[in-house]
């Protein structure tokens, strides 16, 4: 009898072993709809200077083209994430990839400025939404044993899409005939896919509460709020000197190199991404507070080499500044990936993805937008030297918080 007890005793904690965990290949297979719908996300950006020619619009233009998305993205982090986390993770991320495949269409096909405009909002409101639901499901099917690797998978997802959508882009263009038109039908059918793999994917019903607001800030249970603060804190430096070092690339390489190659401007948007997804995967066994050090580090070296790349018109220290902007991006955005789904339960999974994301995406843009407004009253250098030395700070910032947080040390 004794011995019979013992087996059933031990019998509960074998359905919890890491051996029941889903097999990684599920895991590297649910993070593909991120990386599809991120390559839509600036897949676009080489090919506005051949609509401008054809359509004949402003900068102005272009800035409010660029609005659009931003406002798509925060509209959608506000309603996906809460909404994921009550009605399931694909009646949110289906509905999103249609809309992707829908703004793929339309920058196809784009015959007016209006046509890009709804393009580039449908993009966004399709990216937010599976920012928030998608690093959710990645989560969802790893399970509780592999948490960390979850992480690593969605941002590095991120990040290889991101890079890898402007270089296709760039390459098709100056290389096949359609240069606006053959990157997006290739998108077409990569989102096509990630609606099956969703479509497929082994994941749970809903757990949320379904009391309260469906449109609200979202926000993480109050223990766990020091824990998004400091994701924000040092994730936010990273994307925005990525962003700047990217923005600037284009013009400084025109300038210095005579070129407006858009294969170059592709590969200089890769080679910060692939810095970027690199990094990840060289640090993933690093304790959480080493890596959100590491990121601040890497963003004061790269403002610093900015700075001088635009005071000096050098285009190999512009590279320079490139992979180190994208390797604090890459190891800032793993670190608050990272801290957000090893501390929030799966019931508001969604919802603190979605505030991460807002907290960092809704400064970076509001500080483009400034600083745009600055290079026209002071100049490009002056502009340049103000903007490196606030994100210098803002790292500095980070790293202080994330030395005195407790919680960090894994």
């Amino acid at each position: 009898m004794e011995t019979q007890q013992s087996t059933q005793a031990a019998a509960p904690a074998v359905s919890l072993a890491p051996a029941d965990a889903p097999p990684v290949r599920a895991v590297w297979l649910a993070a593909w709809p991120l990386t599809a719908v991120f390559m839509l996300s600036n897949a676009a950006t080489p090919l506005y200077v051949l609509w401008r020619h054809e359509l004949g619009f402003s900068a102005g233009m272009l800035t409010v083209i660029f609005a659009c998305y931003i406002i798509g993205l925060i509209a959608a982090l506000v309603v996906a994430g809460v909404a994921s986390d009550r009605i399931g993770r694909k009646p949110v991320l289906l509905p999103a990839l249609v809309l992707a495949i829908v703004a793929s269409v339309l920058f196809a096909t784009a015959a007016s400025v209006l046509v890009l405009v709804v393009a580039r909002l449908l993009a966004g409101i399709a990216v937010g939404s599976v920012i928030s639901a998608g690093m959710a499901a990645v989560t969802d099917v790893a399970g509780p044993q592999r948490r960390r690797l979850a992480a690593l998978l969605a941002s590095a997802a991120i990040v290889v899409g991101a890079g890898v959508g402007p270089l296709l882009a760039g390459i098709l263009s100056e290389t096949v005939p359609g240069p606006t038109v053959t990157v997006f039908q290739i998108e077409i059918v990569l989102l096509a896919l990630a609606v099956l793999v969703v479509w497929r994917m082994p994941l749970p019903g809903p757990t949320g509460s379904r009391t309260g607001a469906w449109i609200r800030i979202p926000s993480v249970p109050r223990p766990q709020r020091r824990e998004l603060l400091l994701g924000i804190a040092v994730f936010l430096p990273g994307l925005a000197s990525t962003s700047y070092v990217l923005s600037l690339g284009p013009s400084l390489l025109a300038d210095v190199l005579g070129t407006t190659s858009r294969i170059v401007s592709g590969a200089t948007t890769f080679v910060t991404f692939a810095a970027a997804t690199a990094v990840q995967f060289s640090v993933q066994r690093l304790r959480i507070r080493v890596i959100l050090l590491m990121s601040a580090i890497s963003v004061v070296a790269a403002m610093a080499v900015l700075v001088a790349a635009v005071h000096a018109s050098s285009a190999v220290l512009l590279v320079v500044a490139a992979v180190l902007a994208g390797t604090g991006h890459g190891l800032g955005q793993l670190g608050g990936v990272t801290l957000i789904t090893s501390s929030i339960s799966a019931d508001r999974l969604a919802e603190a993805n979605a505030a991460l994301n807002i907290g960092v995406y809704l400064p970076v843009g509001l500080l483009s937008v400034g600083l745009g407004y600055l290079s026209d009253a002071v100049g490009l250098s002056t502009a340049t030297t103000a903007f490196g030395a606030t994100i210098v700070l803002a790292a500095l910032a980070g790293a202080t918080f994330a030395v005195t947080h407790r919680r960090t040390a894994n």
